[in-house]
């Protein structure tokens, strides 16, 4: 009905309009031009009701429906998003079938998504066994139907409610802007997107030539609120008063003003007075503060009929056809009819019939309408519409699993819950999803009562889901892991069962840092475990002496088992992957014998699951190689598994692989940025114990060295506390002895005992002495500083017998400190000064230079001890001048006091800070470069130099890091080159 004249009678309807597009023509124009530079990318965000979607279809609609070459998808906002779905209902509704379009045998991998195609789809591909090959390939696959398809714009409506994987795609098609590929319109609300959304890595710039936009829509001005709402009421304006009341009322959301506009007509509460349409009163009646409450209020006015429509397509949460909404409502074809076309002149429910003539599918225009709907159910009525919407929808082919496993736990049907529920994981699985999958069944073991032979199955998989994941340590990982725990109380369950459940959750229990549990778990399951390779594995990190009181022998043990249980796998892949585990397991045991399976390790794979294994082995090599100190293997392994690590998107183990990189640079002296590099790493991976808790205790390493004792020692402590908590033996000793070392420069000899007594300890127990290489020293000098010299001479014989037969030059180090410090102690200071310049060669060798530098300081303090001041005065300065170009401001301080104590002049071209020279060579080793290319030896520079050998040596090594050569041949053409010496020079 028109109203004309000066006022609407009260209690007659007002006619509303649909509203027009206003003040949006400046991202219209924005929107039209990137989407001229195809493939472009273009998000597009705002709040809920900001206008997202208009915009959307004012680019990707004509009067007569979708533009060509467009494909629409719809994100619906259901508590588990369903894998792929939103793509893969967009590709059946605009080509239900595939005659004549060409595909590649790629193609197969569609199969399991679109089941209604296996007629016209490629035959299946051969499976694979690791998820991120599976995903990689069905991404491909989808990118080529799409392009098979003439698909010119796909649009993705509301990704931010989309399943992860979907989220991976659009990335992953955004990032191949090769000619013919689709542009993509990618439309979410920021508020539900957190920093780690893959939805923001779609604005970053692409390396073709395809345009990158993002718009943010803006809530709407007052004059634009104005025109809004007039376009809505015949086109006439609004009054000044009622315009800024409404927009102060809705904030200028065009969703919230639609809603308020359209109560206020229901209630009769606006009239056209003076040529403008104006309220009756501003004061006594109020605009609904939310969507949420206009919504409800508005759906109290219709029919019965029309509610029970409105609460089963809340109910539903996805477009649904007229039969399945009958269904759902319990109500006849013509009463469903009815109340679908009351609900939509009430603009709450909208048809694409347009697009699907005589077929189409009926939703909510706006997703918060139908939240405000659901939640006036009263739960008893929303079992019966989950029930009612399960039953319709079971029948469809093929069935939406997701869908039908929320159905059915909201109605209580445990049964086809959990049947559906399971299915649904495994589709997750199978695609990637793993967390999904995880919290999915994670879910139905919480809250179903399921018979034992459910329970435990059900159990199994949600282990392996969380395995699966790629996220760090958070609230998913310890809500699993709870869950196992719970369901492995149950005294149901047969062995074998449980041997199912423990097996996966003591390698979760690795990765969350809980070491002696996942040990404890593991013994439990691997007697019972029927498939030989989860037993070789299992008896493999059974293998591992990070956890537990057991000696070396009993690890060893452990991989012998598994290494007699590899001739009986059939798989390459496999038997390789456990061999290199094995070598990895071994090395951490100390034993010689794994560098000859290292030595043939593949740096490449054939598959994914082959790559991402070779990358974990490596990891673990260059960790075992840092522990011998075989620096230079360290870093090749490393290097080789951060590249494998990066290729297959393995975030955590990459995290590892950058600590130990850190760890690399820490020993071999390579400190500028480090400490920042500790810090973003804590960050970056704060969840996850193990990287949080290493990059902790490299920050409190440079803080003793940096002249910080305190921040060191709170540090250490921290680290040491958490990992006896979590029984991780290898991660005692180093907080330990460093903690140690700072209590000694105190004088706290007691303390310094105390809080090496366990670690050296269980060293000792467990007889894997190439761990002692930071404790055996600082063990050996508590126990000299506290009075017991015979204690710490046994210390030092069982260090170097456990030492015998093994190429660890780190650890050999170390026990060439030890042997000097007992000849130190009993007052022989010649021999001791012999003895730590063979530590500091040692050391310098790897090259470890800040230990090297301070065997040189203890050198020099027993020349100086053995009456010889003058060169240990000269050595003195030559560790100070070492030591302060390396930013060790603590150790340097340290020694310039003992210059100072001995009569020695400290050098003042340093006051804090690095030294100058960076890369360049410092004058005394630019004298020594000179002295080496006319031809003279160590021993002889040392004499022209007025320096000691050991000098010389740690200056030309210097000079030889700095321009990156090995021999002295090398050094003498890169001076040369460099421009530090003429060729006659």
């Amino acid at each position: 009905m028109r109203v004309s004249g000066h006022a609407a009678a009260a209690g007659t309807a007002v006619p509303i309009a649909a509203p027009r597009l206003v003040g949006r023509s400046g991202e219209l124009a924005a929107l039209a031009t990137a989407l001229a530079r195809p493939p472009a990318v273009v998000l597009l965000e705002g709040e809920a009701g900001i206008g997202k979607s208009r915009l959307v279809r004012e680019t990707s609609t004509t009067g007569a429906g979708p533009r060509p070459g467009t494909l629409l998808a719809v994100c619906p906002p259901l508590r588990e998003s369903l894998t792929l779905a939103p793509i893969v209902d967009a590709l059946r509704d605009v080509r239900p079938r595939l005659t004549g379009v060409r595909l590649s045998a790629l193609a197969g991998a569609l199969r399991p998504l679109v089941p209604e195609w296996s007629a016209e789809l490629p035959p299946p591909l051969d499976p694979v066994d690791d998820a991120t090959a599976a995903r990689h390939r069905l991404f491909r696959a989808l990118d080529e139907l799409i392009r098979a398809l003439d698909v010119d714009l796909l649009v993705v409506e509301d990704a931010h409610w989309a399943d992860e994987v979907t989220q991976e795609f659009l990335v992953f098609l955004a990032a191949r802007p090769a000619p013919g590929g689709p542009s993509l319109l990618v439309t979410y609300r920021p508020e539900e997107v957190d920093d780690r959304s893959l939805l923001l890595r779609l604005s970053r710039p692409a390396s073709g030539g395809g345009a990158r936009l993002r718009i943010t829509l803006a809530p709407l001005d007052v004059a634009d609120t104005a025109a809004m709402v007039s376009s809505m009421l015949d086109g006439n304006p609004m009054s000044t008063e009622f315009a800024a009341f409404l927009h102060q009322r809705t904030s200028g959301v065009p969703l919230m003003v639609e809603e308020s506009v359209r109560l206020l007509c229901d209630r009769s509460d606006v009239v056209f007075r003076d040529g403008r349409w104006v309220r009756l009163s501003l004061s006594e009646l109020q605009v609904p503060a939310s969507v949420r409450d206009s919504t409800r209020e508005r759906v109290g006015r219709l029919t019965p009929a029309a509610q029970r429509v409105l609460r089963a397509a809340a109910v539903l949460g996805e477009p649904a056809d007229e039969a399945t909404l009958a269904a759902t409502a319990g109500l006849l074809t013509r009463a469903c009819r009815a109340g679908l076309t009351e609900a939509a002149t009430a603009g709450l429910l909208d048809s694409d019939e347009r697009d699907h003539p005589g077929g189409g599918r009926w939703r909510f225009r706006h997703a918060l309408a139908a939240t405000a709907v659901y939640e006036a159910i009263v739960h008893p009525d929303r079992r019966t519409l989950h029930l009612r919407a399960g039953q319709a929808v079971e029948g469809m082919g093929p069935p939406p699993v997701a869908q039908l496993a929320r159905h059915f736990r909201e109605a209580g049907d445990v049964a086809r819950w959990a049947r559906y529920a399971e299915a649904a994981a495994d589709r997750m699985i199978a695609s990637g999803d793993h967390t999904t999958a995880a919290v999915t069944l994670d879910e139905l073991l919480t809250v179903a009562e399921l018979a034992a032979p459910d329970r435990a199955r059900i159990a199994r998989t949600a282990a392996v889901a969380a395995l699966g994941r790629r996220e760090p340590v958070d609230d998913v990982y310890h809500r699993v892991v709870a869950t196992l725990r719970a369901v492995l109380e149950s005294t149901e369950l047969t062995a074998r069962q449980q041997a199912d459940i423990r097996n996966p959750l003591g390698r979760l229990l690795i990765i969350g840092g809980e070491a002696q549990a996942a040990l404890t778990e593991l013994g439990r399951a691997v007697e019972y475990l029927a498939d030989p390779v989860e037993a070789a594995r299992a008896m493999t990190y059974l293998g591992w002496a990070y956890a537990g009181p057991w000696p070396a022998a009993t690890h060893l043990r452990w991989l012998r088992r598994a290494a007699e249980l590899i001739p009986r796998i059939p798989s390459a892949a496999d038997r390789m992957s456990l061999a290199g585990n094995r070598a990895a397991a071994l090395l951490m045991l100390g034993e010689p014998q794994a560098w000859e399976v290292v030595a043939g390790l593949p740096t490449d794979g054939a598959s994914a699951a082959e790559r991402r294994d070779i990358a974990r082995i490596h990891a673990n090599v260059g960790t075992g190689a840092l522990i011998w100190g075989r620096y230079a293997e360290a870093g090749r392994h490393l290097a080789v598994a951060l590249t494998l690590a990066d290729a297959e998107g393995l975030v955590r183990l990459r995290y590892n692989i950058l600590v130990e990189q850190a760890n690399l640079d820490w020993f071999t002296g390579r400190w500028d940025g480090l400490a920042d590099r500790a810090a973003q790493l804590a960050e970056a991976d704060r969840d996850r114990p193990g990287v949080y808790l290493a990059s902790l205790r490299l920050a409190g390493r440079l803080a003793a060295a940096t002249g910080q004792p305190r921040p060191a020692e709170q540090q250490f402590q921290v680290v040491l506390d958490e990992a006896a908590r979590q029984g991780a033996v290898d991660d005692t000793v180093e907080p330990a002895a460093m903690l140690a070392r700072l209590w000694l420069d105190d004088g706290q000899a007691d303390r310094a005992l105390r809080v090496t007594d366990g670690p050296i300890g269980a060293v000792a127990a467990k007889r894997v002495w190439v761990w002692a290489t930071e404790i055996a020293p600082a063990r050996v000098a508590a126990l000299l500083a506290a009075g017991r010299p015979d204690e710490a001479a046994g210390l030092v014989r069982r260090f170097a017998s456990g030492l015998r037969d093994r190429a660890a030059p780190g650890p050999a180090a170390a026990l060439a400190v030890c042997r000097a410090a007992l000849a130190d102690a009993a007052g022989d200071h010649d021999r001791a000064a012999a003895g730590f310049d063979r530590a500091a060669r040692a050391w310098a060798a790897l090259p470890r230079p800040y230990d090297a530098l301070l065997a040189r300081e203890r050198q020099a303090l027993a020349l100086l001890a053995a009456g010889r001041a003058e060169p240990g005065r000269a050595l003195l300065v030559e560790v100070y001048d070492g030591l302060a170009g390396l930013g060790a401001r603590g150790a340097a301080d340290r020694v310039a006091r003992r210059l100072r104590e001995h009569g020695g002049e400290v050098p003042r071209r340093w006051r804090g800070g690095r030294k100058g020279y960076g890369d360049r060579l410092s004058p005394r080793e630019l004298d020594v470069v000179r002295l080496v290319v006319a031809g003279h030896t160590n021993r002889e520079i040392g004499r022209i130099l007025a320096k000691s050998s050991a000098t010389v040596d740690q200056q030309l090594r210097s000079a030889m890091r700095k321009l990156r050569v090995s021999s002295r041949t090398a050094l003498a053409v890169a001076a040369v080159e460099a421009g530090v010496l003429t060729a006659d020079g």
